[in-house]
């Protein structure tokens, strides 16, 4: 599949926005909401996932194609990143040269969009969860509210690398977690006739 290839980045994603006129939604906050549904067991179809986006970023509709081909294409490569068994799947995030404060807070607002994508989009309830999925979803709420101090010391980068690899092994976890194929076992387990 070409677009698991060459998955959009952070900055294709933030010209796709602002081709749409929205400034206030992060990319990360988009890729955030994308993997929350996913990691849920959610499956829109393109319309779904289009119309998603729009309520999302409060607007009527995309209007740019380009824009729904690149968000339909963030979707499937997102997709194919969870369900990969090489656990490379990352959160799309700033990249590493840019400032310190700018990549917290855009982790932030992953783990907003991912909450959000879970919550309101995903088939799963607090008591079908397992209790390290709820005690993941906590910490995430926990993450969503980071706030970085203006110090772009080696302490402060190596704690925000430590928090991102964090969260990108919780979204495996979770997407493991409520993603598993239905047990054929139960459909088997019918008991065997008695002959007389």
């Amino acid at each position: 599949m070409s677009d698991t290839d060459n998955p959009l980045d952070f900055d294709d994603i933030a010209n796709l926005l602002v081709a749409e006129g929205v400034v206030a939604t992060s990319p990360s906050e988009l890729h955030g909401l994308v993997c929350g549904c996913l990691c849920a067991g959610a499956r829109p179809d393109a319309a779904a996932w289009l119309q998603l986006f729009a309520d999302w970023l409060d607007i009527p509709a995309l209007t740019q194609e380009a824009s729904k081909v690149g968000m339909l294409e963030l979707c499937s490569s997102t997709l194919a990143q969870l369900e990969a068994t090489d656990l490379g799947f990352e959160a799309l995030l700033p990249d590493d040269d840019q400032m310190l404060m700018q990549r917290v807070t855009a982790l932030g607002g992953w783990c907003q969009g991912f909450l959000g994508g879970f919550g309101q989009h995903g088939k799963q309830t607090d008591a079908s969860l397992s209790d390290e999925a709820r005690e993941v979803l906590g910490d995430l709420g926990q993450i969503a509210q980071i706030s970085a101090e203006d110090d772009e010391s080696d302490d402060n980068e190596s704690d925000l690398m430590e928090i991102q690899e964090y969260v990108r092994m919780a979204a495996l976890m979770l997407f493991a977690d409520c993603n598993r194929a239905p047990d054929d076992d139960g459909a088997a387990e019918q008991p065997p006739e008695v002959l007389h």
